[in-house]
């Protein structure tokens, strides 16, 4: 056995150990969910289709119990990516990021994501592999400068700036305009002053725009920024949405409308070169959506609506909509049949084996009221055991860890003071 197979192999078992997949535990272990799979690859076609029609092409809402392999899905479906040419981000949901927070998602898309066989930062690689001459770049160069997108016109601007000089010729500026396009702000002095010297000052009259409505717009330029550079588009995989389960009220609905515009089902929010996959726990319609100590299907439309404010009207609307593809159109995971159980038992043995250099004992057996994850750090742990003690029979407990949805708010007081009364940050 090679000193690359056995570091493969101890990467993967680390992984598993910790119950966070990795793209070596993925590759050993591959995917038992063809119909996600399918279902996936489809989303990848679309992608394709809608850019000659200016379109989206949605995206899928996974569903599965805590531990029932969500996380390892997701990994799979970003190999699957990389693999069809797609730049891919992988967010988790947490406290810093939020998901009723879109400039924050988008942030951590940026950072998490991944440029097919590149890999510095991904915008700039991006950037870099524009290529000023191509078709494809005359497409996206001609629909930035059309007004039928409705983006704020520094990205045009600084498009044009890059291209035109600037961004070539100047590293400086290159990477500001770089770090703009992936959702810092940018002087707009210095913007119309790159202009001014260029002779285009008249033709791009800079507009005020927030920093929220940037980070929206953020999500239909990149992609097409993506294309123009020679990739198929975006791939954005979002885990553990359970957690808006968690916060205020508000911040939930909002969290809700943001899965219906990911999900493309609002109006105009498909995003040309984009698609989406969010996870989300089975328990989260039961206890968020229904249990009375939330009853968000019920409570947050009708107490946004109380309001009688237009923006509350609205996302009380959107709200419904996300939480409607929670309640019907999420995607189960496929339970497990007993030959995968075998065979993920196999290859998690064989592994560990490769790991340390040697030969795992013990005979294949399983509970079917356990989880995936449960059974594969039971296993290791044992071996574990096994390995340091051989005089040793080692038994291991494990405890069950429930979702846990008790509400956690920040405080809401800025966010209801800016909704009364348009306060809105804006670009300087």
């Amino acid at each position: 056995m090679s000193q690359e197979t056995s570091t493969q192999s101890r990467r993967a078992v680390e992984a598993l150990r910790s119950g966070v997949p990795n793209r070596d535990a993925v590759q050993f272990l591959g995917c038992s969910q063809p119909e996600i799979e399918q279902r996936f690859r489809e989303q990848l076609s679309g992608v394709s289709q809608g850019l000659e029609h200016g379109a989206g092409s949605g995206g899928t809402l996974i569903a599965g119990d805590f531990g029932s392999g969500k996380s390892h899905v997701l990994e799979y479906l970003q190999h699957v990516a990389l693999e069809s040419n797609f730049v891919c981000s992988k967010v988790v949901i947490s406290k810093e990021t939020p998901l009723h927070d879109p400039a924050k998602v988008l942030t951590a898309a940026i950072e998490s994501a991944k440029v097919p066989g590149k890999k510095g930062n991904a915008v700039t690689e991006i950037a870099r592999q524009l290529d000023f001459g191509s078709q494809r770049y005359a497409e996206f160069y001609k629909w930035l400068h059309s007004k039928e997108h409705g983006l704020s016109t520094r990205f045009a601007a600084t498009l044009f700036v890059y291209e035109r000089g600037k961004g070539s010729n100047e590293p400086e500026i290159a990477n500001r305009i770089v770090q703009f396009w992936s959702g810092s702000r940018i002087v707009t002095g210095d913007l119309r002053g790159w202009l001014r010297e260029m002779g285009e000052v008249a033709t791009y009259r800079l507009d005020k725009v927030s920093v929220k409505e940037l980070a929206i717009q953020r999500y239909q330029f990149l992609p097409l920024l993506m294309v123009a550079a020679g990739y198929a588009g975006w791939v954005l995989l979002i885990d553990e949405v359970e957690l808006i389960g968690r916060y205020s009220l508000r911040q939930r609905a909002k969290s809700y409308a943001e899965i219906a515009r990911l999900l493309g089902r609002l109006e105009w929010s498909t995003v040309p070169g984009m698609t989406c996959v969010l996870t989300i726990t089975e328990a989260f319609e039961g206890e968020v959506l229904h249990d009375t100590r939330h009853n968000d299907e019920e409570r947050i439309p009708n107490r946004l609506r109380a309001s009688g404010r237009e923006a509350d009207l609205l996302l009380a609307s959107q709200a419904e909509c996300g939480m409607r593809l929670i309640s019907r159109e999420r995607l189960p995971l496929n339970k497990p049949s007993d030959q995968t159980f075998e065979g993920i038992y196999d290859t998690v043995r064989r592994l560990h084996g490769q790991s340390y250099t040697w030969d795992p004992p013990g005979e294949f057996s399983f509970d079917r009221t356990k989880r995936i994850r449960e059974h594969v750090k039971r296993w290791i742990h044992e071996w574990d055991l096994r390995r340091l003690y051989p005089d040793y029979t080692p038994q291991i407990e494990g405890t069950e860890i429930r979702e846990d949805f008790t509400e956690q708010p920040e405080l809401e007081a800025a966010d209801e003071f800016s909704q009364e009364n348009g306060v809105a940050s804006s670009e300087v």
